[in-house]
């Protein structure tokens, strides 16, 4: 129980630091796309960022594992944050570097109580959008077929992609340009999905609590009339009940009080 309490300790003492990282990392990887006349020392250093933001990531993972009561079933439903970490160790390229930090990021998103879903798509969504333009700019800029060469070029060709669109003036033309092309396709449905129920779950929910206030509404109004017909009734009761009954004849008014009785001599 102790180290369970310690394993949720530790994700929500390190939630923030972790997201800082990843904006750190978001930087480190895009200054080196966005200004390809970057110094080899920038370059360098933007490199020794990201590969400090995979390890804090890394580190982040074997301590949660150390502080699991079963290690072997936190390891197999973390899997994926398992293979999000192992993935650069295969090959050190910096797209591995950046898939695995979204797929640690996201993760980690998903345990902070904190964080809404609205929020986490609408960043996810952002976040996809500007990883997918840098990562298909840095390998399609130097193509010689390619017509992604602007940081324009690849935000348009990104966001129609995302959004399935797919206009086809800007297309990857090589294969790791097209492996990241279907991978972009596949979050975006399922990114437009997510933002589709939760709209609809929103407006369901909305029309339910306008329906459940004109419910209580009606009842209130139909108790109301109930009690308004049963205290007419009594009224109706008391004042036939006050009423003299048809045809009595009514009784001679009696003595003043103090007055002298009339002598019958």
């Amino acid at each position: 129980m102790k180290e369970t309490t310690a394993q949720v300790r530790w994700e929500r003492r390190t939630q923030r630091p972790l997201l800082v990282l990843a904006v750190l990392f978001a930087v480190a990887y895009a200054v080196p796309i966005v200004d390809s006349s970057a110094s080899r020392s920038l370059t360098r250093a933007c490199a020794v960022v990201e590969w400090t933001v995979w390890a804090a990531f890394a580190v982040d993972y074997l301590v949660r594992l150390g502080l699991a009561e079963r290690r072997w079933d936190f390891a197999r439903r973390h899997w994926l944050d398992l293979c999000a970490v192992a993935l650069p160790l295969i090959q050190p390229l910096r797209l591995l570097r950046l898939v695995s930090t979204l797929m640690l990021v996201g993760r980690r998103a998903r345990m902070a109580s904190q964080v809404r879903l609205t929020t986490y798509v609408v960043g996810t969504v952002i976040g996809l959008l500007m990883f997918g333009s840098l990562a298909v700019l840095s390998v399609e800029r130097d193509a010689p077929d390619g017509n992604i060469k602007t940081l324009g070029d690849a935000v348009w060709w990104s966001f129609t992609t995302m959004t399935t669109v797919g206009y086809g003036d800007h297309a990857p033309t090589t294969g790791l340009g097209r492996i990241l092309a279907v991978g972009l396709m596949l979050s975006g449905i399922a990114l437009l999905g997510v933002v589709t129920a939760n709209i609809a779950a929103w407006f369901i929910a909305r029309f339910e609590r306008d329906d459940e206030e004109e419910r209580r509404q009606t009842e209130a109004i139909r108790l109301l009339t109930r009690e308004v017909r049963e205290l007419r009734a009594e009224v109706a009761a008391l004042s036939q009940r006050a009423a003299p009954p048809v045809g009595a004849v009514p009784a001679p008014p009696g003595p003043l009080p103090g007055a002298a009785a009339p002598d019958r001599a």
